[in-house]
C-alpha cells in the first residue's frame, strides 16, 4: 500500500513528474509548429497539407540540418511562400519540387537522388569510414607482427666483443 505522499507504484511525487515532462513535451513539438508563419498558410486545408508535405521534404540551405518546414531562416520563408505560390497556381507536387530543384540544386533535397553528381554526397561517408577501417587494420597488423629476432654473434664478433669488453674493463 502506498504511503503518505507516495503514488500507487510507490514513486514520490510521481504525476508532477508526468506533467512536467508532458509540458517540455508539448513546448518543442509546438516550436516546430511555430516555423511557419500564420499568415503563410494557405485557407485551402488541402493545398496546406501539400505544401507542408513537400516542405518536410526540402532542405533549409541556411541551416542544412532542417527542413523549410521546421526552420525559421528568411531563406526558407522564401521557399515555403514559393512552394505555397506554385501549388496555388496549380503546378502538381512534382512540378513544384522540381521547380525548387531546377532554382537551388539537388541538394535543397533532404534525399537527393543516386546519380553521378550526388555519388559523393551518397557514397563519401562509406568510402572514408572504408579506408580508415583498411588504414587501421593494416597499421594494427604491422604493429602485431613481431620483430626481427637477432641473429647469434660469429665467432669472429664474439672474439672482437671479448677484446672490446678487456680493454674497456682495464
Amino acid at each position: 500500500m502506498a504511503g503518505p505522499g507516495q503514488s500507487p507504484g510507490g514513486v514520490r511525487g510521481g504525476a508532477p513528474r508526468y506533467r512536467t515532462l508532458l509540458t517540455a513535451c508539448l513546448l518543442l513539438l509546438s516550436a516546430q509548429a511555430l516555423a511557419v508563419d500564420p499568415r503563410e498558410r494557405l485557407t485551402d486545408p488541402a493545398l496546406e497539407a501539400r505544401a507542408r508535405a513537400i516542405s518536410a521534404e526540402l532542405r533549409c540551405l541556411v541551416c542544412q540540418n532542417e527542413s523549410i518546414d521546421e526552420s525559421h531562416a528568411d531563406l526558407a520563408r522564401d521557399i515555403r511562400v514559393l512552394v505555397r505560390e506554385r501549388l496555388t497556381a496549380g503546378d502538381s507536387d512534382t512540378k513544384t519540387v522540381q521547380s525548387i530543384v531546377d532554382r537551388y540544386g539537388d541538394f535543397v533535397l533532404l534525399r537527393p537522388p543516386v546519380k553521378p553528381a550526388t555519388w559523393l554526397l551518397w557514397f563519401g561517408p562509406a568510402a572514408l569510414l572504408a579506408v580508415g577501417l583498411t588504414g587501421t587494420a593494416l597499421w594494427l597488423r604491422r604493429r602485431s607482427v613481431a620483430p626481427e629476432t637477432s641473429k647469434a654473434l660469429t665467432q669472429e664478433e664474439q672474439r672482437k666483443l671479448e677484446q672490446l669488453l678487456r680493454e674497456g674493463g682495464s
